[in-house]
């Protein structure tokens, strides 16, 4: 014979509904969260940073001094973006740059 609820079951179990309604819902979740992941993307370089970057690298290629050239988008600020002198050695000098560390310092 077979207990009810009223009769003295205890009716602890779950059922299929709950069961498929939970996972339903983790899957929702999962599945946002996976888009939302997969869409970073990371930040593009500038081209300032670009130069800087090409310009060290040249001067310890070649072993000679390389000075960074502005690029052509930002002439209006060439008094705000100095241009430093990147040597062999990979070390930077000239205005702008932080005399501890020899990198270029970011500007405001």
């Amino acid at each position: 014979m077979k207990r009810g609820k009223g009769e003295g079951g205890t009716g602890k179990g779950t059922t299929l509904i709950e069961l498929v309604v939970a996972l339903a819902v983790l899957g929702l979740i999962l599945g946002v969260s996976g888009l939302a992941l997969a869409s970073l993307q990371a930040p593009r370089e500038s081209e300032w940073a670009r130069e800087l970057r090409r310009a060290r690298a040249e001067a310890i290629r070649t072993g000679t001094p390389v000075r960074a050239a502005l690029p052509s988008d930002t002439a209006g600020y060439r008094s705000l973006l100095p241009a430093p002198l990147f040597l062999p050695d990979g070390r930077a000098i000239g205005p702008g740059v932080d005399p501890l560390t020899g990198a270029p310092r970011a500007t405001r």
